[in-house]
């Protein structure tokens, strides 16, 4: 029997080699696209599995994880179709991509299946959100390899869109309602899922539409995230229990924390150095996803399934 980690394992190989050489020609957020495809996705795979499944759910599951390495391969192609071959078609590109799209519509099925099965626990209904924002990230890396203009939207705003769908509105959802699976609940939690909710949606309209109302999702966004970065590093220090999982999750919130200082302290910096916001995009995405996020996705899955596992 494989181990668990197994295709995350093997997604970070890839990822790391896709990062690594020059000879992908892929651009930093194209290398985050497939970080998140390689890495992030089997690992999101792994933490929504459990015991309580309908008949109908363990089947949509059974595909989601076979069908996942193909789909992220396939993923990889179309980029590379467009990107280091050249081939010069969108329409090849775009349709190696229909294959994350399938993929990611499953996800959002389990999810929605989810949801109707728990509808009265507010914490599984945020993880069936962050499983449907999976498939509208889906939907934009599609919409870029096939390079359509969808609601006035350029191509290249589409692989932002899918970036971010792919890691904050994905699985900012999924390890709030992971939270509300330990807590005692609290009045304001309802509010916290809420907000989550909506949060990327005006994010996703404030981009077609109006840059304030975008500005405004991001801030909410942002608070809840902060919210509950606070609330679970209390919890965790007031815990007796010195895991592995407790370690991976407060480094997580650590690394937003360090999100946030370096975004108050970039104005001051930009005065003295010549520095860019492109200067600072490789070290926000990286703190974003190799830290917030992926350190935070093994943090839960080391609490949920491997709860004894001692920090070294």
């Amino acid at each position: 029997m494989k181990h668990p980690f197994f295709p995350a394992i093997i997604g970070g190989i890839i990822s790391f080699i896709i990062f690594t050489f020059d000879y992908f020609q892929f651009s930093l957020i194209e290398k985050f696209l497939m970080f998140a495809f390689f890495v992030i996705s089997p690992l999101t795979i792994m933490l929504i599995n459990n015991k309580d499944q309908t008949k109908f759910q363990k089947k949509i599951y059974s595909f989601i994880t076979v069908l996942h390495f193909p789909a992220a391969l396939l993923a990889l192609a179309s980029l590379m179709s467009n990107k280091t071959w050249e081939v010069g078609s969108s329409a090849i590109s775009g349709s190696f991509s229909l294959a994350w799209l399938l993929f990611t519509f499953l996800l959002a099925l389990y999810g929605l299946l989810l949801i109707l099965e728990k509808k009265e626990k507010i914490e599984e209904i945020a993880i069936g959100a962050g499983l449907i924002y999976f498939f509208i990230g889906g939907i934009w890396y599609t919409l870029y390899q096939f390079q359509l203009t969808f609601l006035l939207v350029d191509p290249t705003v589409s692989a932002l869109s899918s970036v971010h769908f792919h890691f904050s509105s994905a699985i900012v959802p999924i390890f709030i309602g992971m939270l509300g699976r330990i807590m005692v609940k609290k009045s304001w939690y309802n509010w916290l899922v809420i907000i989550d909710i909506i949060g990327p949606i005006l994010i996703a309209i404030g981009i077609v539409l109006s840059k304030p109302l975008e500005i405004f999702g991001v801030s909410i966004f942002a608070c809840n995230i902060i919210i509950y970065s606070s609330y679970l590093l209390l919890k965790l220090r007031k815990s007796t229990k010195k895991s592995s999982g407790n370690l991976f999750l407060t480094l997580s919130s650590l690394a937003f924390y360090s999100i946030i200082v370096l975004s108050i302290c970039y104005p001051i910096a930009k005065r003295y150095f010549s520095l860019t916001i492109m200067d600072m995009v490789p070290i926000y995405g990286s703190l974003h996803a190799f830290g917030f996020v992926l350190f935070g996705l093994l943090g839960w899955i080391l609490m949920t399934y491997y709860p004894h596992k001692r920090a070294n």
